[in-house]
């Protein structure tokens, strides 16, 4: 049996529903309140009640107060041979509740292919749009059944509608993996290149929701696998100008998906946002404010290193330079950074691991002169370490790792800042204690940086932004400093 798709109409607001009024020009059928026993009789699913009523003098077209009718509660339950008997009995197939929801609207969201017909073949509008601008054809191109789909188009639904977010009925399609529907509206000649404002098409709707076979399907229609996008309106948490599927897929955790494109001809390398794929694994993996969590699944049975190798094996270059200036007053300047610097400053242990096995260089710098050390250490951050992409302890094994692999412990940076001014921004008293005991010299991180600040007067609350001073640090570097005799 197939599974109803349940949408609750909420009684709280429904007095105030009742005081919308429309226009004539809005063309808007409301079903009007009349003794509504049949609606009511429908709603609770007593259908032996219902016919029994049909079967009397009451009034078929009786609403609740919110505008539902009979025959909306029996498209609602998908029960396709009491909304024939109903249809037949005089329901009128125009009517819209308060919320502007139609029986047609119903069945569309239900996927049922008998409801549709017959609502249609008795006069239901195809285009008849939610007061969202959704219209049939749109919720049956989300739900999913072809069959809807082809009897809306066949009685002149309008392939091209938008809603109010200029949305149409093959980008629901395409995010909701459909591929069917997808298939149907493109031969019907659906417009799957132009763009919303944003930059996203049907494409990158599929993509992002990490729908293999609809991706698959429009790069066989014509698009091209290494296609970008281009908004023409910067939103806040929409991706830029120059998005490749291939970064889309990688920074949505969709490693199958970024895989398929790979074999496709997805170009490894590309960098129009100013950085490569391999670049975004460093944040995919761990975020920058991911207080700490563990790499994301992601989707598919493709683990994130397993899609890295893989990346790599295509051709990505390991030591590839990001090409976009990204830095604040305390942000790691990102221009010349490599995947492995960025990892470093993660405190990703398994992903550098990996990168030093695949050949990635540990000692490359970026403009700034930031090492991987110093970056592990919190040189260029966000913040003090509690909402750090890694923890203490990954930092601690980051830098264990490079002082193996002959990282300078005494680096020091274009601003002056040393590995120990990294751990007083972070705050980390370990790390301190790390450092120290792994030859920092004192001479060297005793010394004011960029902002005329030492490590210690740092952990006493100057920084960047708010005093905020963390006792324990200052402790950390007092207890240090007092080992080498420093006044």
């Amino acid at each position: 049996m197939k599974k109803i798709i349940q949408v609750k109409f909420p009684r709280v607001f429904l007095l105030i529903a009742i005081t919308m009024v429309f226009s004539d020009s809005d063309r808007i059928v409301i079903a009007q309140d009349s003794s509504p026993l049949l609606a009511e009789a429908a709603e609770n699913q007593k259908w032996i009640q219902v016919n029994e009523l049909i079967a009397s003098d009451t009034n078929i077209n009786a609403a609740q107060v919110d505008g539902m009718t009979a025959l909306h509660w029996a498209a609602y339950y998908d029960k396709s041979e009491q909304v024939k008997k109903l249809v037949s009995a005089g329901a009128n197939v125009k009517l819209k509740n308060r919320y502007g929801i139609s029986a047609l609207y119903l069945g569309c969201l239900n996927g049922n292919k008998s409801i549709v017909e017959h609502l249609l073949e008795h006069g239901a509008e195809p285009n008849l749009a939610l007061r969202s601008g959704e219209t049939p054809l749109m919720t049956a191109s989300r739900t999913g059944n072809p069959g809807p789909v082809q009897l809306l188009l066949a009685r002149g639904a309008d392939i091209e509608s938008r809603d109010r977010n200029d949305q149409t009925a093959i980008m629901w399609a395409a995010a909701e993996g459909n591929v069917e529907v997808v298939d149907i509206l493109i031969e019907a000649g659906a417009d799957f290149r132009t763009p919303l404002q944003s930059g996203f098409t049907p494409l990158f709707f599929a993509v992002r929701e990490g729908r293999i076979e609809v991706v698959v399907r429009l790069l066989k229609a014509g698009l091209g696998v290494n296609e970008t996008m281009k908004a023409e309106k910067k939103t806040k948490n929409g991706a830029p100008s120059g998005t490749t599927p291939l970064v889309m897929a990688v920074e949505n955790g969709h490693f199958e998906l970024a895989a398929k494109l790979l074999e496709l001809g997805a170009d490894p390398n590309e960098n129009r946002t100013g950085f490569t794929p391999l670049h975004a694994m460093t944040w995919v993996r761990k975020p920058l404010r991911g207080d700490g969590d563990p790499p994301p699944i992601g989707s598919g049975k493709m683990s994130s290193l397993e899609f890295v190798s893989l990346l790599i094996k295509q051709g990505a270059n390991i030591n590839a330079r990001h090409s976009k200036h990204s830095s604040g007053n305390q942000r790691l300047n990102k221009t010349d950074a490599t995947p492995f610097l960025l990892a470093a400053e993660t405190g990703d242990l398994p992903l550098l691991r990996l990168l030093i096995d695949l050949g990635a260089d540990p000692d490359l710098k970026n403009a700034d002169n930031v090492t991987p050390l110093l970056a592990a250490c919190g040189v260029g951050i966000l913040s003090n370490g509690d909402e750090s992409a890694g923890t203490e302890e990954d930092a601690i094994a980051t830098v264990k790792l490079l002082l193996e692999l002959g990282s300078d412990i005494n680096a020091i940076d274009d601003r002056n800042n040393s590995a120990m001014h990294g751990a007083a921004y972070k705050s980390w008293t370990k790390l301190v204690a790390c450092l120290a005991e792994n030859g920092a010299d004192f001479q060297k991180w005793n010394r004011k940086n960029h902002f005329k600040r030492t490590p210690l007067e740092i952990a006493q609350g100057h920084r960047p932004g708010n005093f905020r001073p963390s006792p324990e640090t200052t402790i950390a570097i007092e207890r240090v400093m007092s080992f080498n005799s420093i006044e």
